[in-house]
């Protein structure tokens, strides 16, 4: 579909008021040039099922940008199936001070990834392909995010080996699973639940933070 980039950002900065965000400019011009990125790769390579740039922007970029209040701590952030680069993307733009590593097992994903990381210097991304459960880091992570995931228990099973001691894993979800909550295991607590609004969408959106028991 056209990629109109001066009305996406008009789009793009209403958004980014109504979330009640202070982006730049330039971080504003990277999140388009990446959206412009994912639009033409998307055309072979079938990244994500939006089509319309204009639902990118809310769905993709607003969607990721509405958790920047609640990544308070921790330098050190890993995006566990980030797929097209979503949440870590747009995080790692507008959070240069942070270190993002963006986690996938699908090829043409991470070689899409390496590509836009190159293309907008981004030099606090590292990108790594493999499974979750058979990566094995030398340094742990104080944040695991997670988007569009499995069920929290798995997700947790699958990711604790990646997170430090006193760190923090923050999964995006569509409705309050609350099965998912109660079936959680007795490691964990839930730190907080945030009902997220997104501009432009009227679907459900939860982050939901979790810690570790003995923190």
């Amino acid at each position: 579909m056209e990629f109109n980039k001066k009305e996406l950002a008009k789009l793009l900065q209403t958004g980014i008021d109504q979330l009640k965000l202070s982006i730049p400019s330039l971080q504003q011009e990277k999140l388009l040039s990446y959206l412009e990125s994912l639009n033409k790769w998307n055309q072979s390579y079938n990244l994500t099922a939006v089509r319309d740039p204009k639902e990118m922007v809310g769905k993709h970029l607003l969607d990721s940008l509405a958790l920047l209040p609640w990544i308070t701590t921790g330098d050190r952030i890993i995006d566990v199936g980030t797929g097209a680069g979503l949440p870590g993307i747009p995080l790692a733009i507008c959070m240069p001070e942070k270190q993002f590593t963006l986690l996938d097992s699908d090829g043409k994903k991470t070689r899409f990834l390496t590509q836009v990381v190159f293309q907008l210097g981004l030099s606090n991304i590292k990108i790594e392909q493999a499974r979750v459960e058979e990566y094995a880091p030398e340094v742990l992570w104080d944040v695991i995010l997670t988007r569009a995931f499995s069920d929290l228990q798995e997700m947790l099973q699958k990711t604790r080996h990646l997170c430090s001691n006193n760190g923090l894993f923050l999964a995006m979800k569509g409705q309050l699973p609350e099965d998912e909550i109660r079936e959680m295991g007795e490691e964990f607590k839930i730190q907080n639940i945030i009902p997220l609004t997104i501009p432009g969408s009227n679907a459900e959106r939860h982050l939901i933070i979790i810690a570790r028991k003995n923190q």
